[in-house]
């Protein structure tokens, strides 16, 4: 791994979802919650192939950095994908499993923060 920090990749993260037009984009600090990450990032894709394709994007984005998932699952389904990126996980989900499983709600205690730059919140 390159040693990109944990902020550093979940602020890449983000970038390629949205290049890839990912919705509603949400990291959350859950380093006081769970001892496995440190950071989740949750967005929306609207369609099984816009799911993959918003993982890919991430995925080429990474290896950029010298970084590449420890895992991914629900790749080929494409309703929910969740990439293992060891402090940052990443779930990518179709609005109706996102309103499902509500991981904001659930993750209620973790702190919000925010990962889309200046420039890209002016193209939105």
């Amino acid at each position: 791994m390159s040693g990109i920090s944990g902020r550093s990749k979940a602020k890449l993260i983000a970038e390629a979802a949205r290049e890839l037009l990912a919705e509603d984009i949400v990291a959350l600090d859950v380093r006081k919650a769970v001892s496995f990450a440190d950071t989740f990032i949750v967005a929306t894709g609207r369609s099984d192939r816009h799911v993959r394709s918003i993982g890919d994007a991430i995925a080429e984005a990474l290896a950029k950095k010298g970084e590449k998932p420890l895992g991914i699952e629900g790749y080929e389904e494409g309703r929910w994908l969740l990439m293992d990126l060891g402090d940052v996980i990443v779930h990518v989900f179709q609005p109706d499993v996102r309103r499902h499983y509500d991981l904001e709600r659930l993750w209620s205690e973790a702190t919000p923060f925010n990962v889309v730059s200046p420039a890209a919140r002016k193209r939105l």
